[in-house]
């Protein structure tokens, strides 16, 4: 199935609603075609506002546009923009078959009943459901819903698709496998895709880039390594995994510029207290698997995490000495007030 690729771009869009509330800071946005871009924050801070407006479910404040490559759809409902949504509570027709709930977008564009066939069929085969086509939505389990409400949305072949927290409903290791899944689907059908969560890991695995959203602003944009090495404030830093802030004053006579350093768990090593930046009393060990995570407390009013990817075994009450990698240091800004 080939799509054609299709860019979005957002500008001055805003968004009050009727009682006065402020959802959506006038912000622009452009997402190239075929991009997958993810839609990142905690609740309330716009993003499915957002997306309902790239959807036609919302209108922006006056003044606010949405093209779709050089096509001005602001004014058009849903219907007509082409779009697909999957949404997190799936909305599935309960009454219909799980062909006949892949077939219903088909249908309603009036589509020739082979055509609406041989999609239907290649949808069911493209998810891995083809055995459950005749099946009912409450004999699927979570995930099975999941897939058919995927394979609904791209049967009509829309120029956007559109995710709303799609796995939040799912128990952790299907959200894992669901998650390859799509993450695999959207490359190999190259579609433009906006997808929203609140999870970072999803959002680390799925986005070529990642728009953090903050209280109705965007509060960074870039790729997944751009948004977790190099945050542009405390605010993304703090979102994305977890970031120690420590007085540079605790670090000896290591050179620091500014009052804090910030540092991720794992840009550190265990060394001895010669080459230490500084030690800590480990207060809680966690083994992970593939790494072990330590909380160490006396050198900042925070505990202190750190991981180590080392076989060592480390024990509550311990003392241990740290070195933070060169790289591992980074620069934050306060971020700006409202957000």
């Amino acid at each position: 199935m080939n799509y054609d690729t299709t860019s979005v771009r957002l500008s001055d869009c805003a968004k009050t609603f009727a009682d006065g509330t402020r959802a959506l800071e006038t912000l622009d946005l452009k997402i190239e075609g075929g991009e997958t871009v993810v839609l990142l924050g905690p609740s309330g801070c716009g993003k499915t506002t957002l997306l309902r407006i790239i959807a036609g479910l919302e209108s922006p404040d006056k003044g606010g546009k949405v093209h779709f490559n050089d096509d001005d759809v602001t004014e058009r409902m849903i219907e007509k923009r082409n779009v697909g949504m999957v949404f997190q509570s799936y909305a599935l027709f309960p009454n219909m078959s799980v062909e006949e709930n892949v077939a219903y977008g088909l249908r309603v564009r009036k589509k020739p009943q082979a055509e609406v066939d041989a999609r239907v069929d290649e949808m069911l085969q493209m998810m891995h459901i083809d055995n459950l086509a005749h099946r009912r939505i409450h004999q699927l389990s979570g995930g099975q819903r999941q897939r058919v409400a995927l394979a609904r949305a791209i049967a009509v072949r829309p120029r956007v698709l559109l995710l709303d927290e799609p796995l939040t409903a799912l128990d952790a290791l299907l959200r894992d496998r669901l998650r390859v899944e799509i993450d695999t689907l959207l490359r190999s059908l190259g579609i433009t895709s906006i997808y929203v969560t609140h999870d970072q890991s999803e959002a680390m695995a799925l986005g070529d880039r990642i728009v953090v959203m903050s209280h109705g602003r965007i509060a960074q944009i870039g790729a997944p390594r751009d948004i977790y090495f190099t945050p542009a404030n405390d605010f993304v830093a703090d979102f994305i995994g977890t970031v120690n802030r420590l007085p540079a004053n605790k670090l000896g006579s290591m050179a620091a510029s500014g009052p804090d350093v910030f540092f991720r768990p794992g840009d550190v090593d265990v060394v001895s207290s010669e080459d230490a930046h500084f030690t800590g009393q480990i207060t809680s060990v966690l083994f992970l698997g593939d790494k072990t995570r330590l909380i160490l407390e006396g050198k900042s009013e925070h505990p202190i995490v750190v991981e180590s990817s080392t076989r060592d075994v480390f024990k509550a009450g311990e003392q241990l000495s740290i070195r933070i990698r060169e790289e591992g240091f980074m620069k934050l800004e306060a971020a700006s007030a409202g957000r």
